[in-house]
C-alpha cells in the first residue's frame, strides 16, 4: 500500500512553525531579544532526529524500495533534461499551486531567502554551518525544496507538471528514486489538506523579505 510520506510529522515541527512565525513578528516589531529567544527555542533535538531519520542512513521501516517491472533508466549528464532545476517563473507557479507546505508530509516550509535573512540578522540563533549538525534544526527541516516527481536523473523535466514543493527531508530522502520505487503516492493525485491549525495563515515568513531593511 502506497504511503503519503516517508514518516508522519511530529508535533514539535508545527510548534516550531508557530514560534518562528512569532519570531518574525518580533523582528518586524524590532524586538530583537524576543526574536532571538524564539529562534533558539525552535532549535530542538527532536526535530533534528526526525530529519535525520528520513534523509540519513536508510531504515527499512522508513525507506521502502519497490521493484518496478520497467524501471526508468539512469541517464548520463548529457542525456538529462535541461534546465536541471525550475526557473523563477516555474517556481512561482509551483508555489501558487502547492502553497508553502510540503506536498508529501504537509509540514510548513521556509524559502531559502528567508533563512538567509534570519542568519544574517541572528547568526548565532539562526545558525547555518557546513555540517548538518551545525545547522538550526527547524530551519533545516523546514527548508523549502523544489522536488522532481520523476527525478531529473531519470528523465524528469523541470516543469510545473513534474515539480512540487517539499521539505528538505522528503526531497533528500528520495533522491534519485521515483515515487513508485519509494512506495509513495503521487501528491498531485490528492488534494492539499491541512495538517496543522496554522495551515491557512502560514506565509513561510516571507513578509520578512518585504519589510526588513538591510542591516
Amino acid at each position: 500500500m502506497k504511503r503519503r510520506c516517508f514518516r508522519e510529522p511530529i508535533p514539535e515541527i508545527f510548534r516550531a512553525a508557530e514560534l518562528l512565525d512569532n519570531a518574525a513578528s518580533a523582528h518586524l516589531a524590532r524586538d530583537t531579544a524576543e526574536a532571538v529567544r524564539l529562534i533558539h527555542e525552535t532549535d530542538v533535538p527532536a526535530i533534528r532526529a526526525w530529519t535525520e531519520s528520513i534523509w540519513g542512513k536508510r531504515d527499512p521501516s522508513i525507506h521502502m524500495i519497490c521493484d518496478q517491472l520497467a524501471p526508468l533508466p539512469h541517464l548520463t549528464l548529457a542525456e538529462r533534461p535541461r534546465p536541471r532545476m525550475p526557473d523563477a517563473t516555474t517556481r512561482s507557479k509551483v508555489i501558487a499551486r502547492d502553497g508553502l507546505h510540503c506536498r508529501f508530509c504537509g509540514i510548513p516550509v521556509i524559502p531559502v531567502e528567508v533563512r538567509h535573512l534570519l542568519n544574517r540578522f541572528y547568526p548565532e540563533a539562526a545558525r547555518w554551518g557546513r555540517r548538518n549538525g551545525d545547522q538550526h534544526a527547524a530551519l533545516q527541516c523546514m527548508w523549502l525544496q523544489f522536488d522532481h516527481l520523476i527525478p531529473n536523473e531519470r528523465g524528469g523535466a523541470s516543469d510545473v507538471g513534474n515539480v512540487v514543493v517539499t521539505c528538505a527531508p522528503c526531497n533528500f530522502g528520495r533522491m534519485q528514486l521515483t515515487i513508485e520505487e519509494s512506495g509513495l503516492e503521487n501528491p498531485l493525485s490528492r488534494p492539499i489538506t491541512p495538517t496543522w491549525a496554522g495551515f491557512g495563515s502560514w506565509d513561510g515568513l516571507t513578509r520578512l523579505l518585504a519589510n526588513t531593511a538591510p542591516p
